[in-house]
């Protein structure tokens, strides 16, 4: 049994490491740049009097930031080789590692540099979910016209699926979709609806939106994902809603009477809930890595700290009211790294077990075995590396004291920021009541174990 990196990953790691400190630490600290990551951060990434949204300062440099990894060929390792990407076949494992990596390393750890900015989902290797949709579930229109133009920066896509009434309980959406005669006589169909939270669309093109287009309320059939322009008569957007951590580019949108082609349809008719489905289980095992990093970023930060404050006359790491908590975290910190990483680990195994036809005859997609074998694992890794991620930003504002209380050191920010992520992917209730239905067998019969 082999619990170290592979070769090819540990060598990626300081490839990375090269190319942050040449090129994104250097942006990062030039014509004051570092007002939006130090005491000034939320102050200068905001327009406090414009709906909160982000400065277009900031969000220049972050582009700036992306534009260099592009250039360097990082940023779009997780892309299909067709786009750039690395078509890795250690993909999971490897994102792991990055977000791991990029969330505890000492220069830009936390999840607070240029190189590694989650308030915003910003790194300087992307995610990209809403491509990776585009290129599993698009017609060979869709994918011709959008891809493109995701890559060059003017395509940009929200994801509809929560909405003013509906969260987790997203099968019980009010959006509907009903199947109309567009003028000219085209097929079509009309939207009505809300959707709530929809990340990024104060620079949005487009809207994927989900709504019902039969069965009953609750069903997982019967949902279709349609692909919006902003511009579309009868989308309005009603307000930003303000956050823990600003700025925010979360909108609440109302449709009203909303007509599209039928082309703009993406998937399968009725079975748009795939698509939501397709990369959960992506997002959340890499936001656990990166919870995980971000803890013992603060488990390390506050070691170091406990053992140069001197207090009473001797060192605070000296007093075992500071040592214990740091000691179980450290211990959280470790167990949780090798259950993520062993996690993405089979997850990828699955992708390749998907890809043989003589061990899938039945072609069942890799999201479906995976949720299958891995999802109550995936989802034990993400709400315990979440709630570990605020426990051990908790503990570093106290070793600290006051100077943890100020703006002036990142936990402050490290908490209100990993916060959401108790609620955004997967609520922990949900994540906890899927492992509860695996662990008490209530989920039906599973496929067969590797």
């Amino acid at each position: 049994m082999e619990f170290n990196l592979p070769p090819c990953i540990t060598s990626y790691l300081s490839e990375l490491d090269t190319f942050i400190r040449a090129k994104i630490l250097p942006l990062q600290h030039r014509d004051d740049n570092n007002r939006f990551f130090d005491h000034r951060r939320e102050t200068s990434r905001t327009q406090w009097d414009n709906h909160g949204l982000p400065a277009p300062e900031w969000e220049d440099l972050l582009h700036k930031a992306r534009q260099l990894s592009d250039e360097a060929g990082f940023y779009r390792f997780a892309l299909p080789r067709a786009y750039g990407g690395s078509e890795s076949a250690d993909l999971n494992l490897t994102m792991c590692a990055i977000r791991l990596h990029l969330a505890s390393h000492p220069e830009y750890g936390g999840g607070l540099s240029l190189a590694n900015d989650l308030q915003n989902e910003h790194s300087v290797v992307a995610n990209a979910p809403d491509l990776i949709m585009l290129h599993h579930y698009g017609t060979p229109e869709q994918r011709e016209i959008f891809i493109p133009a995701r890559l060059r920066g003017d395509f940009r896509m929200t994801f509809g699926l929560t909405e003013i009434h509906h969260g987790s309980d997203a099968t019980h959406m009010d959006t509907t979709a009903k199947p109309i005669i567009l003028e000219g006589g085209a097929k079509g169909f009309e939207i009505n609806g809300n959707k709530k939270w929809q990340t990024g669309m104060h620079t949005a093109t487009h809207m994927l939106v989900f709504a019902r287009t039969s069965g009953k309320a609750g069903s997982a059939k019967g949902i279709t994902a349609f692909i919006v322009p902003i511009s579309t008569p009868g989308l309005k957007i009603e307000s930003f809603e303000w956050t823990m951590n600003m700025p925010t580019d979360h909108a609440t949108v109302s449709l009203t009477d909303v007509r599209v082609p039928a082309s703009a349809t993406l998937g399968p008719f009725d079975g748009g809930l795939a698509i939501a489905q397709t990369f959960t289980h992506e997002n959340r095992i890499r936001q656990a890595a990166s919870s995980c990093g971000a803890a013992r970023y603060c488990v390390d930060r506050s070691v170091a700290y406990a053992k140069e404050r001197k207090t009473f006359g001797r060192p605070l790491a000296s007093n075992q009211g500071i040592q214990f908590p740091l000691v179980e975290q450290y211990a959280q910190c470790e167990m949780l790294r090798l259950l993520i990483l062993k996690t993405a680990w089979e997850m990828d195994k699955l992708v390749v077990l998907a890809r043989d036809p003589n061990e899938n005859p039945d072609g069942v997609p890799s999201w479906v075995l995976i949720e299958k074998r891995l999802g109550h694992q995936i989802a034990a890794c993400n709400f315990t590396a979440n709630r570990l991620a605020t426990t051990a930003a908790d503990t570093a504002i106290q070793v600290h004291g006051g100077n943890g209380y100020s703006r002036h050191l990142p936990f402050e920010h490290i908490w209100r920021h990993f916060r959401r992520y108790r609620i955004t992917e997967g609520s922990d209730e949900i994540q906890m009541r899927r492992v509860g239905r695996w662990l008490f067998g209530l989920q039906g019969s599973a496929l067969p174990k590797l």
